[in-house]
């Protein structure tokens, strides 16, 4: 392969799904944790933006900590992958076990059949496998298990804008994150990849991981110390994943504990990414926490740090 890393990362023509219409056909599946009560809100929501909602028929299975077993998980998202009719997927709920299905994706139904793919957290992992195999754009954004007191009205438009116009997005720095203290001055411009920070680090050496060279890598995570993420980028710092990237785009640190006299989790992040030449924006409505956003992956973005700005192309065609 020829070219400068970028046009090697890049060479193959980006896939953007239809834009969803009212009266269209969506699939909601369990690939990975297993959904509660609140689903029932999330199809509420779907519905109202004027889509058919169906369920994969293994929706409300159970095997342990997961949304039934491999096989019939693997089952419905193929399932949803293969019929012509469904022109949407909408993961019901994250928590763990997409991992444990991806390599069975049919990836040339994907490729004979592009659609919109919905979810974020585990299925960093679809949208990086989606990604690295077909150069299909997803969405990272809400899963259908919902919470309106987490993602509310704006939350909910932010999900059907992403999905059902060729809109560009734009988001905006908020100071009331914890990681708007995260900072890198400068512009910078590349396709926006990523997606949860641990299932990151969990993709390399895998076919899930993208070639982040030329890109704004997106990262957010829940749950995890300061030190984690310390070891998290360390660790994909070393495997050389970070080499060449364009800039860096953060999420939110939901629930990072703060213990005094030790780094924050802006702090640690601070210190393994503030040398990296690159420019780098934290605080965007990205992830766990209140207020999550949704954001195509995949496509072109541009942060401005000073600006407080990440704008990234429509998603949808």
């Amino acid at each position: 392969m020829t070219g400068t890393p970028a046009q090697a990362s890049y060479g193959k023509p980006v896939v953007r799904p239809a834009a969803l219409k009212p009266g269209d056909r969506v699939r909601v599946v369990a690939p990975a944790g297993v959904p509660d009560t609140r689903l029932a809100r999330g199809i509420e929501i779907l519905k109202s933006f004027g889509l058919v909602v169906e369920e994969g028929e293994h929706l409300y299975d159970k095997y342990g900590y997961l949304a039934g077993t491999d096989e019939a998980r693997l089952a419905d998202l193929n399932a949803a992958v293969r019929d012509p009719g469904v022109r949407g997927i909408f993961a019901a709920r994250g928590g763990y076990g997409t991992q444990r299905i991806i390599d069975g994706l049919d990836l040339a139904a994907v490729r004979r059949d592009p659609r919109v793919f919905v979810g974020f957290s585990d299925l960093t992992v679809l949208s990086g496998r989606l990604w690295t195999a077909t150069r299909l754009v997803s969405f990272y954004g809400p899963m259908v298990n919902w919470t309106d007191s987490r993602t509310g009205p704006a939350e909910a438009e932010s999900l059907r804008r992403a999905v059902m116009t060729t809109d560009p997005i734009v988001l905006t720095r908020d100071p009331a994150e914890p990681s708007s203290a995260v900072t890198v001055p400068g512009t910078a411009t590349g396709t926006l990849l990523g997606g949860n920070l641990t299932m990151l680090q969990a993709s390399v050496n895998t076919p899930d991981l993208p070639d982040l060279r030329g890109a704004i890598l997106l990262f957010e995570d829940t749950d995890e110390g300061p030190y984690s993420y310390d070891r998290m980028l360390t660790h994909l710092r070393r495997t050389g994943v970070l080499k060449g990237i364009a800039g860096v785009a953060i999420g939110q640190f939901t629930n990072a504990p703060v213990t005094a006299g030790q780094w924050t989790a802006a702090q640690a992040v601070q210190d393994r990414l503030g040398d990296l030449g690159v420019p780098v924006l934290g605080g965007l409505r990205i992830g766990h926490g209140v207020g999550q956003l949704t954001i195509p992956l995949g496509t072109r973005a541009t942060i401005d740090v000073t600006a407080g700005t990440l704008t990234v192309q429509a998603g949808v065609k």
